[in-house]
């Protein structure tokens, strides 16, 4: 018999608690997670930016106004999705998650995605990615493809703030997200 979900909230109070790497001593908010708790989708992304550690909320700078505008290609808006991260606080600088950061917070990430039990997980990124499909492949390979981990279908985006920095990948991104649409409506 399976183990119970853990509530989120109980679980994000647990999160709260977390001082297993240093990145607990240097947050001012965790950003555990919003949106639907019963959700088909849930978006992971890396780790909180600067303006989400202020907020305590994932994607809600830049990357996040454009993740908003490739939900709609999709057919999706934010509050039809659960979106967390990785890592529930923000590395210094925004510098790239290290692996023991990552191991102290994956139980977390875990309980996050037996509880909410999504059709789909889209991993947005690298660290998002290896992590959900145990990979070492990079995005680059991965991007637009439909996998499993598990029970779950992964689908591997490029992240929105790679779209931002580098306009060539729009329009990637975008196709993505309208297979995702299609995919979810039954049509893949």
């Amino acid at each position: 018999m399976p183990k119970p979900a853990i509530p989120l909230e109980e679980l994000k109070a647990q999160a709260c608690q977390c001082h297993a790497c240093e990145l607990g001593q240097t947050r001012t908010n965790l950003v555990f997670g919003v949106g639907d708790e019963r959700a088909r989708v849930m978006i992971v992304g890396e780790a909180p930016g600067k303006n989400e550690d202020l907020q305590g909320e994932p994607f809600v700078g830049a990357a996040g106004k454009y993740l908003d505008e490739l939900l709609g290609y999709a057919g999706l808006n934010r509050e039809d999705v659960y979106i967390a991260n990785v890592l529930k606080c923000r590395p210094p600088g925004n510098r790239n998650p290290r692996p023991e950061e990552i191991e102290a917070c994956a139980p977390f990430l875990r309980e996050q995605t037996r509880t909410i039990n999504p059709q789909v997980i889209i991993t947005l990124g690298n660290f998002a990615t290896k992590f959900i499909l145990k990979t070492d492949r990079g995005i680059t390979g991965l991007r637009g493809t439909v996998q499993r981990a598990g029970r779950f279908v992964v689908v591997p985006v490029f992240h929105p703030a790679a779209a931002i920095y580098d306009r060539s990948k729009r329009p990637l991104l975008e196709d993505d997200f309208r297979m995702i649409g299609r995919m979810l409506a039954g049509g893949e």
